[in-house]
């Protein structure tokens, strides 16, 4: 059957949108990607929004010129500001992970009052708020920046006792506001799930942003009939990162249980 043996590109600024990948791996085993993650300037959160843009721009020209079918921008931040411009400047689809995770989020609340955390770009752009109640809006959302999450799990203290303390005090507001869902904005943030949860307690739904991006992403190969064919070539990744290679590859490793063989420092700003 014909196919498009072309690889899927994913940025981040570092190791949060390897639970991208990794969901995407999973739903997609015949494609192969390439794996950018911005090490040398990360974090995007803190940047304004014309930095970001500017990171978001150059990520992609990376991921095009290595001859990607699609890009998926696996950073909350870079999402929430740069998405529209890169869907209308570059020749190849497009998906972030704003508006899967609204839509998901959305449709499984029960009582209407959804909490979103992220990174303080994120939170001012206000994005996640913005899709939530286009598509529901009668919908509450109360949203909380958590800016020393994505280091601590670059660090790789997803289980530090520091991070249950930080976790509880970012979280507790809104615990106590009695939000039913809690949208992980920001794709490290997964990697603190099992904490998140503890401070949420069990009847909070947790939705990865990532997750549903890689749902969308199937969707986008669907429709444009661009699948890998299975087995010829065979699927591979290529992971490249801007700095710390040897940093990524020891949290990365943590990440998705497995080593991280392939892993190239790259330059690409201009």
């Amino acid at each position: 059957m014909p196919g498009d043996a072309r690889p899927i590109g994913i940025f981040d600024s570092g190791v949060g949108g390897l639970t991208v990948y990794r969901a995407l791996r999973a739903r997609l085993p015949y494609e192969s990607f390439v794996y950018l993650g911005d090490t040398a300037r990360i974090p995007y959160g803190t940047r304004s929004p014309e930095t970001v843009c500017a990171y978001a721009r150059q990520d992609a020209a990376f991921l095009l010129a290595c001859g990607v079918k699609l890009i998926v921008i696996a950073c909350n931040t870079a999402s929430s500001v740069a998405l529209d411009l890169l869907q209308a400047d570059y020749p190849v689809p497009v998906v972030g992970v704003i508006e899967p995770g609204a839509r998901q989020a959305a449709a499984v609340t029960r009582c209407g009052h959804i909490g979103v955390i992220g990174t303080e770009a994120t939170m001012a752009s206000a994005a996640y708020p913005r899709a939530i109640r286009q598509l529901a809006p009668a919908v509450r959302v109360t949203s909380q920046s958590c800016p020393l999450f994505v280091p601590l799990v670059e660090e790789g203290w997803a289980q530090h006792p520091v991070t249950v303390t930080v976790a509880a005090e970012y979280l507790t507001p809104l615990r106590e506001a009695e939000v039913d869902t809690l949208v992980l904005g920001c794709t490290h943030y997964p990697v603190l799930a099992d904490v998140i949860r503890r401070v949420m307690g069990e009847g909070v739904t947790l939705v990865d942003s990532g997750a549903c991006a890689a749902e969308e992403v199937v969707a986008v190969l669907e429709q444009n009939a661009c699948f890998a064919p299975p087995g010829n070539p065979p699927a591979a990744t290529r992971f490249c990162v801007t700095d710390a290679s040897e940093r990524f590859r020891r949290v990365a490793t943590l990440c998705l249980g497995e080593d991280v063989t392939r892993l190239e420092k790259v330059r690409i700003e201009p």
